[in-house]
């Protein structure tokens, strides 16, 4: 298995995606991973998985407000889809009763 250190600032939708699925309401303490990377500096990150790939993404302060940016957008673009669903379906309502 592969194992790759990734920086908030490349962090890519499919990563972020697994963040907010696996910490929905953050991540805590417990969560965090303590290492050394090769120029023995102290690095935190916590872990998400894939089926080939461990990613350990950097902690930082803008990677908790990243998460909840992401998260709150996909709760507006889901609730956008849905009442655009409904539309849609109001519209093939209106159009079966002419």
């Amino acid at each position: 298995m592969k194992r790759v250190i990734v920086d908030y600032k490349k962090l890519n939708k499919n990563i972020l995606n697994l963040l907010v699925e696996k910490f929905p309401d953050g991540y805590a303490d417990r969560d965090i991973i303590h290492f050394r990377n090769q120029n023995n500096e102290a690095i935190e990150a916590v872990e998400v998985r894939t089926e080939d790939t461990i990613y350990l993404v950097k902690i930082s302060k803008r990677l908790a407000d990243t998460m909840q940016s992401f998260e709150e957008f996909d709760e507006r673009a889901n609730t956008i889809n849905d009442i655009s669903e409904e539309v849609r379906k109001d519209e093939a309502a209106d159009v079966d009763d002419k």
